[in-house]
Order: C-alpha cells, then sequence, then structure tokens
C-alpha cells in the first residue's frame, strides 16, 4: 500500500514541475502524467505524480489527512 498527497502543480517545465502541498513548494515529476498542467492537482507519491484528479478529490482527500492527523 502507498500514500499519495494532493498537491496543486504551480508551474511547469518540461516533465518537471513545482508543485504546492498545503503552502509547501516541492519541484515533482510529471514523466507519469504528462497530461498533467498548471491548476491540476495531482497524486503525489516519492516525487512522482501519479494521477490527476479534481479539485473536489483533491480537497476532500486533504481534509481528511487533516483529521487523521489530528485524531492520533
Amino acid at each position: 500500500m502507498c500514500l499519495a498527497i494532493p498537491a496543486r502543480i504551480k508551474s511547469v517545465e518540461g516533465q518537471q514541475a513545482v508543485a504546492d502541498i498545503e503552502g509547501v513548494t516541492r519541484e515533482i515529476s510529471l514523466q507519469l502524467t504528462p497530461e498533467a498542467k498548471v491548476g491540476d492537482y495531482v497524486l503525489l507519491h516519492t516525487g512522482y505524480a501519479i494521477s490527476v484528479i479534481d479539485a473536489e478529490e483533491a480537497a476532500e482527500t486533504l481534509k481528511l489527512l487533516r483529521e487523521m492527523s489530528q485524531a492520533g
């Protein structure tokens, strides 16, 4: 099992992108999701965007992750 977290793409240069993850900016790879573009949300796993998701799914996933961290 793996954990992937939602990230919003801020800029793209080739197969690399800069993404925002809850206010933290990281450089990520778009090798597995070449269709991703600025403004899209992606699921991020070990530095790789593994799928493009819609904003509603991203918001719900982030909400659940916050709830889990507060419960623990």
